[in-house]
């Protein structure tokens, strides 16, 4: 995985997890394990959309697998074309996503059977994003939560600092730096973005990262 697709999906990951933020009740699709701390919150009785939340974990590891049992399957046949169908399958399910945001629409009720199933779906795809690199078994940044990413900056900005970008050590260490802070950058404009695209298009706005999700598919399968 180069590091421009990495930064792509960052991107991707920050648009699709504030979109379900903002119209899902405070959802977490990319960052999952956040739904424990909004369940525990809820549990307490502030806020809503608790059984939206219990789903999310569920839905996360159903992404995971379907990538998993799809793209063992195309890679004893098909290599090639293992890679992009991930793509095309993220993509499958946010248009899936899309679409049921919008039968759901006006969203006033954490429990209606669309809300549910919109939240399910959306969690899906990026459970399909989280596996994504794994499957792959290539190097690269994890790119749908951005902690473990700040932890490595700050250790590699100090280790910069101690020591000096000289050397093979430096370099790699200073290339690392640059590649994470790209990622943050991309998970970081794509949240702002998600945010404002969904105040002015609704669920229309997740038309987006499923053009990019088809064009990195289009163009995996070109240069595999």
């Amino acid at each position: 995985m180069n590091r421009h697709e990495d930064t792509i999906l960052a991107l991707i990951a920050g648009y699709v997890d504030t979109v379900g933020f903002i119209a899902l009740f405070g959802l977490f699709t990319a960052h999952v394990t956040g739904n424990f701390v909004l369940i525990g919150a809820e549990v307490a009785g502030v806020g809503q959309g608790v059984l939206l939340k219990l789903l999310a974990f569920p839905s996360f590891i159903v992404g995971i697998a379907m990538s998993s049992v799809i793209f063992k399957f195309l890679e004893r046949r098909h290599a090639a074309h293992a890679a992009s169908a991930l793509y095309l399958l993220q993509a499958a399910l946010l248009v899936s996503f899309l679409v049921t945001g919008l039968l759901a629409a006006p969203i006033t009720d954490a429990t209606a059977a669309m809300v549910l199933i919109c939240g399910v779906l959306g969690t899906m795809a990026m459970g399909v994003q989280n596996a994504r690199g794994k499957l792959l078994q290539v190097a690269g940044l994890p790119n749908t939560v951005m902690t473990g990413n700040v932890t490595q900056v700050v250790l590699d900005a100090i280790e910069l600092i101690h020591r000096g970008t000289r050397g093979d050590h430096g370099q790699q260490v200073s290339e690392r730096l640059k590649w994470t802070l790209a990622a943050m950058s991309g998970f970081a404009a794509g949240a702002i973005a998600g945010a404002l695209a969904f105040v002015k298009l609704s669920f229309i706005a997740v038309a987006l990262p499923v053009a990019v999700l088809l064009f990195l598919a289009w163009k995996r399968r070109s240069n595999p």
